[in-house]
C-alpha cells in the first residue's frame, strides 16, 4: 500500500466510520522513535523536503526530521523562524 521509504510502510490498518457513516480504512497511529540528532534553527523559507535532500540526499526523508521533533503535523515544524529543531543523524 505504501512505498518502502514511507513512514507508513508496514503499519497495520484499522477500520473507522466517518461522519457520513461510511466505513473507511486508516493507518494505525505509530509510536514515534527516540531519534538522536543535531540541533539547528529554522530559517526563513526552510522546507522539509529541501532539508531532507541536503542532509540525506533524499528529499522523501523529510519525515525523519518531523519524527526527530515528535511533530505529527510536519508543516508546523518550520514555524516560527528561529525555532530550535533536531536534525536526525544518518
Amino acid at each position: 500500500m505504501f512505498l518502502p521509504n514511507s513512514r507508513y510502510h508496514g503499519l497495520p490498518t484499522v477500520t473507522a466510520t466517518d461522519r457520513a457513516g461510511v466505513e473507511v480504512a486508516a493507518v494505525a497511529l505509530r509510536p514515534l522513535p527516540d531519534t538522536p540528532g543535531d540541533p539547528a534553527s529554522v530559517r526563513a523559507h526552510d522546507q522539509l523536503d529541501a532539508i531532507g535532500e541536503q542532509r540525506y540526499a533524499d528529499a522523501t526523508r523529510y519525515w525523519h526530521v518531523a519524527d526527530a521533533n515528535t511533530e505529527l503535523e510536519a508543516g508546523r515544524l518550520l514555524q516560527p523562524v528561529g525555532r530550535p529543531i533536531n536534525l536526525p543523524r544518518g
